[in-house]
């Protein structure tokens, strides 16, 4: 059982990284996969970033090294695509460019399983995805089914924890009806907002991913609170769109609108965001 409390300092700070975000514009390195690619840009530019989707070998690696962010995302891992990934994550590293790694569909198909955990092993600065994916790639699972998860965020704490106190990886995010967040000095937060229409829609978890990395590269020494504001803003977003529409259709581009509208007093007055005592230990 553990204990839990409202945090509204969460929801401050989720504003200030939204703002600091808008003011500064990082530019996110997206090696991501191609059911996404237009999604993840427009998401990017509503949120007020930017975006650049380089994959190809002997690019991949300067990129990461000039850019804000990294993200890497498996879901389409052919063979040049997977080499960029290891070339810019490397580059990342060396450079000391904030990256997140996004598991997609890990566990059950083994190329994109080897590839995400040599990924893994390269240490990420975030680890975002659903809790069958985020077990899989920790090795705690075998995986869900395809994209979909299956089992809840809760069923992942525990690994998630561990990863963390073992410094396989700064942050992991774990997505779900209710969003599960863990990192040394913030310890388990969960971020209760969201619709059910972000999982009728194609890259509304991958897109996700994006806008971690775009966090993180305005807070590259708090990636816990870069995961946790990100996750508030996509998911407060999607809340308010899907008040509006009629379905997924109608969805999608009132999600980009209400990304661009958000406004930070919105933040503080709608993110649901509650802390576990104790905090995770480095």
């Amino acid at each position: 059982m553990h204990t839990a409390a409202p945090a509204p300092d969460w929801a401050r700070r989720t504003a200030e990284l939204l703002e600091a975000v808008r003011a500064r514009s990082p530019l996110v390195h997206c090696i991501t996969n191609t059911v996404v690619q237009n999604v993840t840009a427009n998401v990017l530019l509503a949120l007020g970033a930017s975006a650049a989707m380089v994959d190809v070998v002997t690019e991949a690696g300067p990129f990461a090294r000039v850019a804000d962010a990294l993200l890497v995302n498996t879901g389409t891992p052919h063979a040049e695509p997977r080499a960029a990934s290891l070339e810019a994550a490397s580059a990342a590293v060396d450079a000391g460019t904030p990256w997140v790694l996004d598991p997609v569909a890990v566990g059950s198909l083994p190329v994109r399983t080897a590839l995400a955990r040599d990924l893994l092993a390269l240490g990420p600065t975030v680890l975002r995805g659903n809790a069958s994916e985020v077990l899989a790639v920790l090795g705690a699972s075998a995986g869900g089914r395809g994209v979909d998860s299956t089992v809840g965020t809760e069923d992942a704490r525990v690994a998630a924890v561990d990863a963390v106190a073992a410094r396989r990886v700064a942050a992991v995010a774990v997505s779900g009806p209710v969003d599960l967040l863990v990192a040394p000095g913030i310890g388990v937060v969960r971020v209760a907002n969201g619709t059910e229409l972000l999982t009728r829609i194609t890259g509304g978890g991958c897109a996700l991913g994006a806008v971690v990395a775009a966090f993180t590269a305005v807070s590259p020494e708090d990636p816990g609170a870069a995961a946790v504001a990100a996750t508030a803003v996509h998911t407060i977003a999607a809340e308010f769109a899907a008040r509006e529409a009629g379905g997924p259709g109608t969805f999608q581009p009132l999600f980009l609108d209400r990304l661009a509208s958000l406004s930070p007093d919105e933040v503080v007055r709608s993110a649901r965001i509650t802390v576990e005592s104790p905090a995770v230990s480095a």
